[in-house]
């Protein structure tokens, strides 16, 4: 059974950081793709980062040069680093382990960014 199991958020003033991180069980975790999603009140869920199993990452623009995400494959987790947050970071954010067809979430943690 597969489980991501996300810790770390809360609330945090504009300016702030937050280490978020996501522990992974039931999967092999370095071939998969894993990466943090976020969902704002009345907005779809949208990207922020991944990681593919080779390394190469990927960010939303809008947390470009704010945002790191790393992976720890001996421990089976990612984390994302999130410095400099502001108010419109504000939202539930779910970790994600992706392969091919397969697509897993975890249950998600808040992030409040006051401004």
């Amino acid at each position: 059974q597969v489980q991501l199991a996300e810790s770390g958020g809360g609330l945090v003033q504009s300016g702030g950081s937050l280490r978020l991180s996501c522990a992974a069980s039931g999967i092999i975790f370095s071939i998969w793709r894993m990466g943090w999603y976020r969902q704002a009140p009345g907005k779809q869920r949208e990207l922020v980062a991944t990681m593919a199993s080779g390394g190469k990452t990927n960010y939303a623009d809008s947390v470009k040069g704010r945002f790191t995400i790393s992976t720890d494959n001996a421990k089976s987790t990612v984390t994302l680093q999130m410095n400099s947050l502001k108010p419109e970071d504000t939202a539930v954010y779910y970790c994600n382990a992706f392969r091919a067809t397969l697509d897993y979430w975890g249950q998600g943690t808040q992030v409040t960014v006051s401004s």
